[in-house]
């Protein structure tokens, strides 16, 4: 009996040493947000997964149950969610260098943004601010857009000759967001590469930007990483990718190379392009300028950044107007007292408050994204009472903000009249209050603010002057059902009727 007290006391001290350790070095449990529970090691994954519905969808449904702010667990992720504008602007205002950096990537987007090499992707410190300096001030500042004045005018001629010949082989018929792209994307090569491409070479750009995007699609071997060995062959097939984007770039990057160090050896080449300042660009902290590698990757950025987000803003803007004609009408006799019979040009845009009344809204009831880039904070933070952890996904559900009907009057109308005699307000960069921030917010705005808005306003301009659009077929309603691909375009994409005005 003696044997078995001793033991059954040491067995007791023990347990009591072990649990004390244990109580001494275990992390303190966090208040996160609250959120639907989940299963062990996989959390909500499943649940998203197996709900039929798109991960918006999703979401959408969670915060009447939870509340403005809620976590979800996705595998090793957690993801919180914010959707209403104080809890925007305390993270990325108030707290805005806090919030400022960037989760970790999948090892799929590692490899295409060459480690986070990337303005947008980069975490927050000296690589993130050179490269987005350098994007700023070099390219996207408005007297460096001003010098792709050209460019945007050849392309507006070419947008206006595709849907001609495109209405007149199909009874007047065009299709929008595939004209709107094929546009925009030419600009946007012009200004990265500074050189004209045919159109079979801008297809077969596009193409493969189209290919990088579905490869970036998140694989559940990301949210739960012991799954990775069952997905090589997808590895396998994002490497070909990769190397195929880099054997198609790197010749127009030596091409450039060339048409610098030989000026006049290339007649069709530009006096400028975003290109030309990366090849010397000095990075804080590191000595050599960025490879051939890296430099695809700033490219892909470039292209990428600024294409679907404004094809898809004309998309929209196009149903709108023919949703409603009235608008349609307002807009072309604005451009008619301010043009009159020229083209009109952007500097005319900028005199056009019935035009930036209607951007904005359509930038309101139509934000190209469901959620902003994802944040995730420098150190352990606090967001309305809860904690934020390091390694954190957090994400911005936008139609939260500008569908809010504490913010907005009647929200889910489309009413370009709201900023002009409706005396509404809304600061698209969110420096005076967030009610809506189809860009994003704070330090980590998109630096391509200025040029989206003014290919949206330039292009919306010149379609509504050359032509007016109606529905196909006659008589039909507009669909303005949505569905996410790149960004949030329209779920049966736009086809409609146009006559040319002049």
């Amino acid at each position: 009996m003696a044997f078995s007290y001793i033991t059954i006391s040491t067995t007791l001290t023990f347990i009591i040493s072990i649990i004390i350790i244990i109580k001494k070095y275990r992390k303190p449990r966090l208040n996160l947000p609250p959120g639907p529970p989940g299963w062990p090691i996989v959390g909500n994954l499943f649940q998203v997964a197996g709900s039929g519905k798109q991960f918006f969808q999703y979401v959408r449904e969670l915060f009447p149950i939870y509340g403005p702010i809620i976590t979800l667990k996705m595998g090793t992720r957690t993801m919180i969610i914010l959707a209403q504008a104080d809890l925007v602007h305390e993270a990325l205002i108030e707290k805005g260098q806090v919030f400022a950096t960037r989760p970790a990537e999948n090892p799929t987007r590692v490899v295409f943004s060459c480690n986070k090499f990337t303005v947008n992707a980069s975490l927050y410190g000296p690589i993130w601010r050179s490269l987005r300096r350098n994007m700023v001030q070099n390219a996207l500042s408005a007297s460096k857009l001003r010098t792709f004045k050209e460019v945007r005018v050849t392309a507006m001629d070419k947008l206006v000759e595709r849907l001609k010949a495109e209405a007149e082989a199909n009874g007047g018929a065009v299709w929008v967001l595939k004209n709107a792209r094929f546009a925009v994307f030419c600009i946007l090569l012009s200004m990265c590469f500074g050189v004209e491409m045919d159109a079979k070479m801008i297809e077969e750009m596009d193409e493969m930007m189209k290919t990088v995007l579905i490869t970036l699609d998140p694989r559940l071997d990301d949210y739960l990483p012991v799954l990775r060995p069952f997905f090589s062959k997808q590895r396998k097939r994002a490497m070909e990718v990769r190397q195929q984007q880099i054997d198609l770039l790197v010749p127009f990057i030596e091409q450039r190379k060339l048409a610098i160090k030989n000026p006049g050896s290339d007649p069709t080449a530009a006096e400028f392009s975003y290109l030309d300042t990366l090849f010397d660009l000095t990075v804080e902290g590191r000595k050599d300028p960025p490879t051939n590698e890296e430099i695809v990757t700033l490219c892909s950025e470039f292209l990428n950044g600024g294409t679907d987000t404004t094809a898809t803003a004309i998309e929209w803007a196009i149903g709108r107007f023919i949703e409603n004609p009235t608008i349609q009408s307002r807009l072309y006799d604005e451009i008619k007292f301010v043009a009159g019979d020229r083209k009109i040009d952007e500097k005319d845009t900028e005199k056009m408050p019935y035009l930036n009344a209607v951007v904005k809204e359509l930038l309101r009831r139509h934000p190209p994204t469901y959620f902003s880039l994802t944040h995730s904070v420098i150190e352990p933070a606090k967001l309305a009472g809860y904690d934020i952890p390091t390694g954190t996904n957090v994400e911005i559900y936008l139609p939260g903000i500008s569908d809010d009907p504490k913010l907005w009057i009647d929200p889910e109308r489309f009413d370009p009249d709201r900023f002009l005699t409706g005396g509404e307000t809304a600061d698209i960069t969110g420096v005076t209050g967030v009610k809506m921030i189809p860009f994003g917010v704070g330090r980590r705005i998109c630096p391509g603010l200025g040029m989206a808005t003014c290919h949206v306003s330039l292009m919306i301009a010149r379609m509504v002057q050359e032509f007016e659009w109606r529905s196909w077929p006659e008589d039909s309603k507009v669909d303005f059902s949505e569905k996410l691909e790149f960004t949030v375009v329209m779920k049966n994409s736009l086809r409609a009727m146009i006559t040319p005005r002049i």
